[in-house]
């Protein structure tokens, strides 16, 4: 608790207006990503079609329902910047898994560096939180 904490006053003594226009950017392609993933559920099947081969128990059908969800709404709380830290650990191991997924079937350039990108910059804000303009910090000030 005392690393979140020390991490949260960093991060507030840190903060700048393109930091946060950097969040909001990722929460509205986050949400984007889920909200094409719903739309075309085609497309979703096809790229977990390399682990298809590998699933017996329905675990595919559990990851189309899983992802564009944890995209919606992890897209939301991220643009907002409430519980960013909560949102940003569910979207990890989506994104993780599209870098995997990209090697073990056929090689989609623009998904690999869209998904590496995406997770650095998720990585990013694991560690530096939602900032001082986020609804966190809102939240932290009322109390």
């Amino acid at each position: 608790m005392n690393n979140v904490k020390s991490l949260n006053k960093w991060a507030n003594a840190h903060t700048y207006l393109p930091v946060d226009i950097l969040r909001m950017a990722l929460g509205v392609f986050l949400f984007m990503k889920g909200v094409y993933f719903f739309s075309n559920t085609q497309y979703l099947i096809d790229l977990l079609s390399p682990i298809d081969k590998f699933d017996k128990f329905g675990g595919g059908m559990f990851l189309i329902h899983y992802i564009a969800p944890a995209h919606l709404i992890g897209g939301i709380l991220i643009f907002f910047g409430l519980l960013t830290r909560w949102a940003i650990a569910g979207q990890l191991p989506i994104l993780i898994s599209a870098i995997i997924i990209n090697f073990m079937g056929q090689m989609h350039h623009q998904n690999l560096l869209l998904a590496i990108l995406t997770l650095g910059v998720c990585i990013f804000f694991l560690i530096y939180g939602g900032g001082k303009n986020s609804a966190d910090y809102y939240f932290k000030m009322q109390q």
